[in-house]
């Protein structure tokens, strides 16, 4: 009996399972590097050897038919089950996308109604109309996206489909990537859902075997993504990627190239985000690529190929579930423009900075816009001109006078903003003070936002009786303060920027007044941080007041007209039922979230007269 030729193209996964290895024998070594020529990330392991990216090597399957030996070919098992699942997708793919194209119902489509029927007898808790549906669509798919707007639950659903999942036998674990703000929610609702205590851990260094729910944050992917991918493929995972625009830059980012490499692994796929393409249909592409990878790939690239959001939007409607605004028939929100009058020193101040830029050269305006310190810079001296003194630690409180001196009628402007605490006190810290004060008095919890961390910790030694809470970048226990201001009794007030606490966490159970004492133009990260306290559960009575301060006659009353701008069109987005161009909460392309007209508006206030 001849034994069996030997394979002449061995293909399996290398160690980390996010590449795929070719082997040969030394009569093919030139048929395989023209073979790895072909691949976008193709390249030369030896002189018998090749490898490729995993998500490149699905995307790119047919090629593999140009191998001079099709019968020579041979996949490890796991390879091979995995690149049927990668084909399986890609027509399930094009089956929704012609069906939805031709306006006819999709086969085998979960009913709304028998959702809780599948979520198993540990689940217990309640969902909304919208989220049943939106989970209905979800189980419908094999792997899909969830961009319903901030505050609609997304976590709640995501967990039923895993529950779901999980109680039918298709997967037996859980990878959340996430901001490390989410953890929490993410915990919340492990405990808020289920009867029976599920294993929660947050990623450290290598996952245990008995975790079943492991949260990770994106900037550990790149480093860990070897055991990531090993805790992915000892047992099916759904993964889920929440504020998945985290990712938007695919392979071209180290998160997205991390999320693409170890994608394939899991069994399900979910993305979640109501920011979902913060620059245009490209951010879409990037984002339905880790659901869809391999073939299923090229129907996404097509649908965005013209970059026309809209229609490709219109056109992907039957991969993803989006849950408008109006949806949440949430409460109403009272959201009022208090203006306070800068005292006259402040006043003096503020005018003679403003000049100061304003009569700076060119080459020094330009490097200023490129950083946005101009627009810092303003933003500070609205508030206090004692921010911009040098020497401070930049977490040491302002020493306010408390009564305070009279002002000397001479004197450099220097020593006047040096000394400008011990005239003055800041008429928004006034305002802050007057607000908390008349709010605890009625019981009232409040969340006051400050871009500048010296503002918390000021207002956190004015406060100091009502024991306030104060996070920042740099708290040392972020977890312990946001309990006090939650359970705390004595705890009325919680100071916090947009960057630290703007997603990811609810406090609209406890508390239901906010100010802000600044604002930048980054209209995503503003409604962000409203949602914080203005989201899915609070009653028909709950009445949430939001207080924005603006000091009259200063930069702050250009970000108030421009945002006002920005949130008229975001509240039409955030109405549409199919994705359109939404501002990204965590923007980094442009600093403070400036675009031109912010830019132009800005230069305009600087080099205005009084």
């Amino acid at each position: 009996m001849t034994a069996p030729a030997e394979p002449s193209l061995r293909l399996g996964f290398d160690e980390s399972r996010t590449k795929v290895i070719l082997r040969v024998q030394a009569e093919d070594q030139n048929h395989l590097v023209r073979l790895t020529a072909r691949f976008d990330s193709g390249s030369q392991r030896g002189t018998l050897a090749a490898e490729i990216d995993l998500e490149d090597f699905l995307s790119h399957l047919t090629l593999i038919n140009h191998w001079h030996d099709p019968a020579g070919v041979s996949f490890t098992p796991d390879l091979m089950a995995l690149a049927e699942g990668s084909v399986r997708d890609s027509q399930a793919v094009e089956s929704r996308l012609a069906a939805g194209s031709q306006g006819l119902d999709v086969a085998d489509e979960v009913d709304p109604a028998s959702v809780p029927a599948l979520l198993g007898p540990t689940w217990k808790a309640p969902l909304t109309e919208f989220q049943a549906r939106d989970i209905a669509k979800l189980l419908s798919l094999t792997h899909g996206a969830n961009f319903s707007v901030p505050g609609a639950g997304k976590t709640r659903a995501a967990m039923a489909v895993y529950a779901a999942l999980r109680h039918a036998g298709k997967v037996r674990r859980l990878l959340v990537v996430s901001p490390k703000s989410a953890y929490e929610a993410w915990q919340e609702e492990a405990d808020h859902c289920f009867t029976a205590p599920m294993a929660v851990r947050v990623f450290k260094r290598r996952p245990e075997s008995d975790v079943e729910v492991l949260l990770v944050n994106y900037e550990r992917l790149n480093r860990y993504q070897a055991e990531l991918a090993d805790w992915l493929s000892a047992s099916p995972a759904l993964m889920v990627l929440d504020e998945a625009h985290r990712m938007k830059l695919g392979v071209r980012g180290t998160y997205g190239a991390s999320c693409m490499a170890l994608g394939p692994l899991a069994r399900h796929r979910l993305i979640l985000t109501g920011t979902p393409a913060p620059n245009g249909a490209k951010d879409l592409e990037s984002l339905l690529s880790f659901v869809w990878p391999g073939h299923g790939r090229r129907a996404v690239d097509r649908a965005v190929a013209g970059g026309d959001l809209a229609h490709a939007s219109q056109v992907l409607r039957p991969l993803f579930t989006r849950t408008t605004k109006s949806e949440l028939g949430l409460p109403p929100v009272d959201i009022r423009v208090s203006y306070v009058d800068l005292p006259e020193a402040h006043r003096k101040l503020y005018s003679a900075l403003r000049k100061k830029v304003s009569d700076a050269s060119q080459s020094d305006q330009e490097e200023f816009t490129r950083l946005g310190k101009v627009l810092v810079y303003l933003m500070m001296a609205s508030t206090s001109p004692a921010l911009l003194e040098k020497g401070f630690d930049r977490y040491e409180p302002i020493p306010f006078h408390i009564p305070p001196l009279t002002a000397p009628s001479d004197g450099s402007l220097r020593d006047l903003m040096r000394n400008l605490p011990r005239y003055e006190m800041s008429p928004k810290y006034e305002a802050v003070l007057q607000t908390v004060s008349e709010n605890a008095l009625q019981g009232r919890k409040t969340l006051v936002w400050s871009t500048f961390v010296r503002n918390l910790t000021t207002l956190g030694s004015a406060l100091a009786k009502f024991q306030p809470a104060i996070v920042h970048g740099a708290s040392v226990d972020r977890d312990e303060e946001i309990r006090r201001f939650r359970q705390d009794p004595d705890c009325m007030v919680l100071l916090s920027n947009p960057a630290t606490l703007g997603e990811g966490i609810s406090l609209h159970h406890v508390c239901h007044d906010a100010i802000y004492l600044d604002r930048d133009f980054a209209a995503g990260r503003f409604l962000q941080s409203l949602d914080r306290i203005h989201r899915l559960g609070l009653t028909a009575s709950t009445m949430t007041r939001i207080t924005v301060l603006i000091a009259s006659g200063t930069i702050d009353e250009v970000v108030h007209e421009r945002l006002g701008r920005k949130l008229e069109f975001l509240g039409k987005i955030l109405d549409d039922p199919s994705v359109q161009e939404l501002a990204d909460p965590e923007e980094d392309v442009a600093p403070w979230g400036m675009d031109a007209t912010d830019l132009r508006a800005l230069l305009e206030h600087v080099g205005r007269p009084e």
